[in-house]
């Protein structure tokens, strides 16, 4: 019966959706083909970017809200290559190289700042975003045009400076998706979206194995005892936060390539809150995440997604109220998953304090009998 609870607790974010989905799924009435095509669409768009949050989580850093920082860089790479007009497979290999440095600069300094925040670095995290989101804005409504020279005026607003609020990506526009066409039974299949996933799957599976993700590894375990074994304990955090950045700048660019636009001002905004929020869904939690809770997080968080508004239509008679259950289960299941998180924390505290206080008892009577 113990491990029973258990289990459900563990999976409770997980259980709980399959449940609404089993209600929201025939209440949309939406056809199959559909929902399995926007799905097939949407995992190879955003998987790469929620694959992104695994190696800070595994060196105990919780949840990368910086992750935005990755983000803004893969915009700029974007924002560049469409400024000098370079399209298809090389407009996007561009824009990935120009995002790498900023990326880097980004994380190291996420990281840096992350360890003098030891313990509360995903709210560190979530504050960084919103203040290098001013930084952001400051490059893109006014250092573009006036200080930093555009050649292409489409880009920019009447004014002579600033970029313009929604920049159109037709030279790239799911050039990845299209790439190598397959068609399976009237379903388009992503396959280099999909080749992208499996490439970076296989490097997180490979990092793990190697000396210096063992070390991540015993970091997030225990900080003490990794840095008395020897191990450069706010170095390796660094790095973490460094991959998970350009790996997030990539995986922006694989999800605006496929969008077909960038908002300049709030493409990245949300990045963060729904790569984390689908990671959760998949029954990942602040500890602990793998690639199937990635990939399963995608699957769930946007089936949701799809169907919530005809649901909420169908029953209730307003798209609207399904659209704003969406939205307040998406922000949430993050609340939810941390106060668990917490609580369970918490739990184990006491537990471990009860089998002391039991030790000790145990010590102190055989003393009395001695």
């Amino acid at each position: 019966m113990k491990k029973l609870r258990l289990l459900l607790i563990e999976n409770a974010v997980v259980i709980t959706f399959i449940i609404l989905l089993a209600v929201a799924i025939p209440a949309s009435r939406l056809p199959g083909q559909y929902l399995i095509q926007e799905i097939l669409t949407r995992l190879g768009r955003s998987s790469f970017l929620v694959i992104s949050l695994l190696l800070p989580i595994m060196a105990g850093m919780g949840l990368n809200f910086g992750m935005v920082l990755g983000a803004m860089a893969g915009q700029i790479g974007l924002i560049f290559a469409m400024d000098w007009k370079i399209i298809d497979i090389p407009g996007l290999l561009l824009a990935m190289l120009i995002s790498l440095p900023f990326s880097i600069l980004l994380g190291w300094m996420c990281g840096s700042i992350m360890n003098k925040a030891k313990g509360r670095e995903m709210v560190t995290g979530f504050i960084l975003a919103f203040f290098m989101n001013g930084v952001y804005m400051l490059f893109a409504l006014y250092a573009m045009g006036s200080i930093i020279p555009v050649m292409n005026p489409e880009l920019l607003l009447s004014r002579g400076y600033g970029l313009r609020n929604v920049i159109d990506l037709e030279s790239v526009r799911q050039v990845l998706d299209k790439f190598i066409p397959l068609r399976i039974a009237g379903l388009n299949i992503p396959v280099l979206n999909y080749l992208f996933i499996a490439a970076v799957s296989v490097f997180i599976i490979w990092f793990r194995k190697t000396k210096f993700g063992q070390d991540m590894r015993a970091v997030g375990q225990d900080r003490a005892v990794a840095g008395a074994a020897g191990i450069a304990v706010d170095s390796t955090r660094i790095i973490a936060i460094i991959i998970s950045t350009v790996l997030a700048g990539i995986g922006q660019i694989i999800f605006l390539q496929n969008m077909g636009t960038i908002n300049t001002t709030n493409s990245h905004e949300q990045t963060g809150l729904f790569a984390i929020a689908s990671l959760l869904i998949g029954g990942a939690s602040v500890t602990k995440a793998s690639i199937p809770n990635a990939l399963i997080g995608v699957i769930l968080f946007h089936l949701l997604f799809l169907v919530a508004p005809m649901a909420g239509k169908n029953l209730i008679g307003s798209a609207m109220l399904g659209e704003y259950f969406r939205q307040f289960v998406s922000y949430g299941i993050i609340a939810v998953a941390l106060v668990l998180y917490e609580w369970k924390r918490t739990a184990q505290e006491e537990d471990s304090r009860a089998m002391l206080r039991g030790g000790a008892k145990t010590i102190n009577s055989k003393s009395d009998i001695a």
